[in-house]
């Protein structure tokens, strides 16, 4: 799927400032940081419960990405893993290498800014601001409520037809 960029101090909070600010020096623990905010979100991935296989999660704290690698059975549970990585606090970028069993025409990504509404957004891709459930769905599991987004936070916008 590829290389996708996310705002730094948007997100879940799954480590603490702490340990994501050492990961970023140069001290001989940075290994042992990384592996365990690696594995804080692999866990948090896998609570999404979006069917991957072989799921592993690599975090570089030094840079803030993320490198996922596994299978996916479907394009949508590859980007929503992608988007679960992502908006995590700290993470800047994710490169998603998750393998999909069933291609499809891949997703736009919105950067929700100040202001923003589901319905304001599918307005935008869709032409259409009652199709606001479809980016809500497409979100899912991590959003619970499709008025909770917030500024920084990345969505995935399926294809129209999708």
């Amino acid at each position: 799927m590829g290389l996708i960029s996310f705002i730094k101090d948007a997100g879940e909070k799954l480590f603490g400032g702490s340990s994501a600010a050492a990961a970023t020096a140069a001290a001989p623990s940075a290994e042992d940081l990384n592996a365990k905010a690696g594995a804080a979100i692999r866990t948090y991935i896998e609570t999404q419960n979006l069917g991957l296989t072989n799921l592993a999660v690599t975090y570089d704290g030094s840079s803030g990405k993320v490198t996922l690698t596994g299978g996916a059975p479907t394009q949508a549970a590859s980007e929503k893993a992608g988007l679960a990585a992502g908006n995590v606090s700290s993470v800047t970028q994710v490169d998603n290498q998750l393998a999909v069993a069933a291609a499809a025409d891949a997703s736009q990504y919105h950067d929700v800014v100040r202001g923003d509404t589901l319905s304001a957004i599918a307005k935008q891709y869709y032409g259409d601001a009652n199709k606001y459930p479809k980016i809500f769905e497409a979100n899912k599991p991590m959003l619970s409520d499709p008025n909770k987004i917030y500024p920084g936070q990345k969505l995935r916008i399926p294809p129209a037809g999708a």
